[in-house]
Parts: C-alpha cells; structure tokens; sequence
C-alpha cells in the first residue's frame, strides 16, 4: 500500500463503507500512525482534526468498525475501508452519517406496492384478492408456495427455483401485511438475533484476529 501522505499535509480522507450492504457510512480522515494502528488493531482509528489525536471510532460508545478490507484509490491520495459496523455509525444514532438509512431495495418498493393495491382496493388485482380472502387463505398460499420451492431445490433448474422463491417471497409479504407487520419488523428480529450470536466478547476478539492476520499481509 503506497498512500501518499505528504500529498495533503499528512492526512488522507477515508471513506467507510459497510462491508455487507456497500452502504457508505462515514467519511473520516487518517495520518500514518493511525492507519497502522487501524491494521495493527483491525479496528478503524481516524485522526480527529478537532482534537489532535488519534481517535478509534467507537471508543466510548463500543460502536467500532471491524476492518474487513482496505483500498486505496488510483491516486493513492484517499482510502476505502469496508467495515463491519459493531451499531449505528453516526454519533446521532443513525446508520450513516449522510442521512439515510440502509438502502432497502427493491423488495421494499414491492412491498409499499403491495400496500397500496391493498388499501386501494384495486379492481381486478390479485393482490387485494388475496389479502380480502383472509389470513388463513394467505397462510395457505405461502405454505402452497413453499412446498414449490423445496420440491424445485431437488432438481437442477436454477430458473425455476428462483421463480418458485419469488412466488414464495411475494406472497410472503402479503401475509406480513394480514398480520399488520412489515419486513423492518422482521429485519429488527434478524439483527437482535445477530447481535446476541455474532458480537459476543469472544466473537469480537476472534473476528479482530483474523483481519489482524490479514492486515498485517498488506
């Protein structure tokens, strides 16, 4: 890695980036000691301008970004590091520091479609339909879809299996609708879930390890 350092006074800008959902999370700035204590440590520390000094992100509130990668770009002038967020990254509390939340994609927009048709009423719409014909009707479908999608597993038609797990997923949605829910909802249960099983003590010092390990090849 050949950063130039002098080329901006001694710090370089960083941008962290969340390593699983590409969402940009902050930008912060580095000199020399504190890009290597970042890889001596696999966890960010920045040079804070306001304070003169190294500052390991996460420091006082146990929010740290655990280095996964880091890149530097074509004029070797500004870093990339792709990090795994230990909690909301930004000191308001938020995901990111540029006022957004994490990218929800297009399943989400299917989902607010399926609202809409929903509370719309739409003529001739399968899945207003559906969702008048009750929970169990719905309950149904998914299990119906379900069955599907385990009996395409079994053979090799790729084109199908993802047919049968969108089937699957699309109705899906509908019955979180029967029951007033939505997919944050079930989102919020995942990441208790992984924040209970995967940022542990013991599962922090192993994960920093192996991208000491790793940094240290770099």
């Amino acid at each position: 890695m050949t950063i130039n350092f002098k080329k901006s006074g001694g710090l370089v800008p960083v941008i962290i980036q969340n390593t699983h959902t590409l969402q940009v999370l902050m930008l912060g700035y580095m000199n020399e000691e504190a890009l290597e204590k970042t890889k001596a440590e696999g966890r960010v520390t920045f040079f804070s301008r306001s304070q003169n000094r190294l500052w390991t992100k996460g420091e006082t509130s146990g929010n740290y970004l655990i280095v996964n990668e880091i890149r530097e770009d074509c004029d070797n002038d500004t870093l990339l590091i792709k990090a795994l967020p230990q909690g909301p990254t930004c000191h308001t509390g938020a995901t990111t520091c540029f006022s957004e939340e994490t990218p929800k994609g297009f399943i989400y927009e299917l989902e607010k479609v399926i609202e809409q048709r929903i509370e719309a009423k739409t003529e001739g719409s399968y899945t207003s339909r559906l969702f008048n014909s009750g929970v169990n009707k719905v309950a149904q479908k998914v299990g119906e879809e379900a069955v599907e999608l385990v009996i395409e597993a079994k053979d090799n038609n790729i084109d199908l299996f993802k047919n049968e797990a969108a089937d699957l997923l699309y109705h899906f949605l509908i019955l979180l609708k029967t029951k007033a829910l939505k997919l944050e909802d079930i989102e919020g249960v995942l990441k208790g879930r992984h924040k209970k099983e995967s940022f542990s003590d013991s599962g922090k010092k192993n994960h920093v390890c192996k991208i000491r390990d790793y940094l240290k090849q770099i």
